[in-house]
């Protein structure tokens, strides 16, 4: 039944030419089948297959098959993956992303789109410097926390609590400030972690606990929201540069488009896969949200200090969650 449930979430795109294709290209990510990371990989490669009419079919390699998020972003730039889907890794490639890593700055999806819509040369500049290109923007989405020792309601009830973070300084510090032993880990590796009792917790969107079947080997859910990320339709410059211009046109548009579906599909999901993680017997809290945004301040400090345009970052963000 569970299965079912989040089988009839996700619509499943494919991507078929009529005839061979003039272009192929790969697009590796880590999410599950069922996941968002999956809907958003297949929908983009489906859009492409259609807009150019088969001269160009993306292939979609989920589950980490291709290599988990750090291994995609050095595969980019070897030419072995046309594309891939990070999220939080990427304040790995450029301090500037780590903004997307300060808890609470971004308030819901409408808020992101006006910070996309007024910043994005910013952080395409700082993706082409370290030779990537972002084709688009997707999700990954509001992150809780899930773990077997106790309801998060505050954050020093994290205290002592072995902690799986993605790959990204910032995630750990603030796990750090609020009393949480964090370590980063690839995502393929978290079920195992958490099965065995390495890591006592995780913490991700609904949508990636449910496809994950996190909720089979974790007692607690805490609705934190303490991070939106987004995630990042990702080429290497050189990549995507050495397209055809009708290619590149189809890619951008598909992007476009790929983005909307997955905000709606994302919208919709974080109702249907609570429900199936409620279902699993996980209990479920609602955390103390001013407590967490007090507890933050340390991060947001040390993000000015450490990167340089930090606090201007930081404002230009915030400035934009307050516009109608």
């Amino acid at each position: 039944m569970k299965k079912a449930i989040i089988a009839s979430v996700v619509a499943s795109f494919v991507a078929v030419p009529a005839m061979a294709a003039d272009v192929t290209m790969r697009f590796g990510h880590v999410g599950e089948p069922g996941s968002l990371f999956e809907a958003t990989a297949n929908h983009f490669a489906a859009c492409v297959g259609e807009k150019s009419g088969g001269k160009a079919e993306v292939q979609t390699f989920g589950s980490s098959q291709l290599g988990n998020d750090k291994e995609l972003l050095q595969k980019l730039k070897l030419g072995q993956v046309d594309f891939a889907l990070p999220s939080s890794v990427m304040s790995s490639v450029d301090g500037l992303f780590g903004v997307f890593e300060m808890p609470y700055i971004i308030k819901d999806r409408d808020h992101m789109r006006r910070v996309q819509d007024a910043m994005m040369d910013t952080f395409q500049t700082a993706a082409n410097n370290n030779g990537y290109h972002i084709v688009g923007l997707a999700e990954n989405g509001f992150r809780h926390i899930t773990n077997n020792i106790r309801p998060i309601n505050l954050p020093e009830d994290l205290k002592g609590i072995k902690l799986r973070t993605p790959n990204g300084e910032w995630r750990v510090k603030m796990f750090q400030e609020y009393g949480a032993n964090p370590t980063p880990m690839a995502f393929s590796d978290v079920f195992t972690a958490l099965q065995t009792g390495v890591m006592d917790g995780q913490e991700n969107p609904y949508t990636q606990i449910a496809t994950a079947k996190f909720q089979e080997v974790q007692k607690y859910l805490s609705v934190t929201g303490h991070v939106y990320t987004p995630a990042y339709i990702l080429s290497s410059k050189k990549g995507f540069d050495g397209q055809a211009e009708d290619v590149r046109a189809v890619l951008a548009e598909c992007a476009t488009d790929t983005q909307t579906f997955t905000y709606e599909t994302a919208a919709r999901m974080e109702t249907e896969l609570l429900d199936v993680i409620k279902a699993a017997g996980v209990e479920v809290n609602e955390a103390d949200k001013d407590a967490f945004i007090a507890a933050s301040k340390p991060v947001y400090d040390a993000f000015a200090e450490q990167v340089e345009g930090g606090q201007e970052l930081i404002d230009a963000v915030l400035a934009l969650g307050n516009a109608s």
